[in-house]
C-alpha cells in the first residue's frame, strides 16, 4: 500500500492523504457475502445514547468474513483483493477447489493466484491457518482465537500481528499488538503472517467531513461545557478542571485509570499487562 497526497487546492485537501488502493484488484464485492446490518450508532435498545460521538456516516453493506478458517484440507486460490468499508484492513476472496468461496483478512505479502490452506500439518506460509501448537516460536500470526472454535478475535486490524514467544504444557505464550503478554490455549487457531494495509495508521483525514463520512460526530471538550453538562465545565475564561484528576462526564476517573476488573477470571492468563503509550 502507498499513500497518495492531495495538492492544497482547498483547506480540506491541504493536509489530506488517502490510500492509493493499488492492491485492490476488484471493485465489485461478491453478492452472496454482502449482508444488510443495523448500525446501532451508539444507542441501546431504548434508543438512548450509551456511546457518545457516534452517528451518521455513509451507508455500508457488511462483508461476511471467514474468521474461523474451519474448511480443513481443501486448498484455495486467491481470486481478488477487495476494499471493506467496515474495517481498515483489506479482504481477499478465496476460491476453493470444490467451488466454495469465502472472504478472509488479506495478509501482507499474499498475492493473486497464491494458494492457501487450513489444516493441522501444513507448511508455515503466509495465509495458511493452523493451531498455535503447530506454529514455530517467533512466528508472526494474526486472526488468533481466544477460545478454540470461536473464530479469530486477536490481531485483526490493519498492520497488526501477534508473536509466539513460548510453548509450555497446555498453553502458548503470545505477545499481542498492545504489548500485552498472555497465555492462549494451544488448540486455538491462527493465520500465518501480518495483516496487510500497514500504512492505514499514517493516513490524515484533513477535514472534519472525512470523520463524518466514517460515522464519527464532533467531540466537545469538557472544559468548554457548562457545569451542568460536565464535571470539568464552568469557570471564567480558560479555567482548570477544578478537580484532583480528570474525570468522565459521569464522574469516574479518566486518562490513565485502568478499567479492567481486578478480579476478572482471565487475569491469571496475563503475564505482562499492555504497555501504556
Amino acid at each position: 500500500m502507498a499513500i497518495r497526497l492531495y495538492k492544497p487546492y482547498t483547506s480540506g485537501t491541504r493536509n489530506r492523504s488517502v490510500s492509493d488502493f493499488s492492491e485492490i484488484t476488484s471493485m465489485k464485492p461478491e453478492k452472496i457475502f454482502n449482508i444488510l446490518f443495523h448500525r446501532v450508532k451508539g444507542r441501546n435498545n431504548r434508543g438512548l445514547i450509551t456511546s457518545r460521538n457516534l452517528g451518521g456516516g455513509h451507508k455500508r453493506l457488511y462483508r461476511k468474513i471467514d474468521f474461523k478458517r474451519n474448511k480443513l484440507g481443501t486448498s484455495a486460490r486467491v481470486h481478488s483483493i477487495e476494499y471493506d468499508p467496515n474495517r481498515n484492513a483489506r479482504i481477499a476472496l478465496l476460491h476453493y477447489l470444490d467451488g466454495e468461496k469465502r472472504y478472509i483478512l488479506h495478509p501482507l505479502g499474499l498475492n493473486i493466484n497464491d494458494v492457501v490452506i487450513s489444516d493441522f500439518d501444513i507448511s508455515i506460509k503466509v495465509g495458511n491457518a493452523l493451531p498455535l501448537n503447530k506454529i514455530p516460536q517467533g512466528t508472526d500470526v494474526h486472526n488468533v482465537e481466544f477460545r478454540p472454535g470461536r473464530g479469530g478475535q486477536i490481531a485483526r486490524a490493519a498492520g497488526t500481528s501477534a508473536q509466539i514467544l513460548a510453548k509450555q504444557g497446555f498453553f502458548v505464550t503470545l505477545r499481542l499488538p498492545s504489548g500485552e503478554v498472555r497465555l492462549i490455549e494451544k488448540f486455538c487457531w491462527a493465520t500465518i503472517g501480518k495483516v496487510g494495509n500497514i500504512d492505514a495508521s499514517n493516513l490524515t483525514y484533513g477535514k472534519a467531513g472525512c470523520k463524518r463520512w466514517r460515522g464519527k460526530t464532533p467531540k466537545v471538550r469538557g472544559v468548554a461545557m457548562n457545569p451542568c453538562d460536565h464535571p470539568h465545565g464552568g469557570g471564567e475564561g480558560k479555567s482548570p478542571i477544578g478537580r484532583a484528576r480528570p474525570v468522565t462526564p459521569f464522574g469516574k476517573p479518566a486518562l490513565g485509570r485502568k478499567t479492567r476488573k481486578p478480579k476478572k477470571y482471565s487475569n491469571i492468563y496475563i503475564i505482562r499487562s499492555k504497555s501504556i503509550l
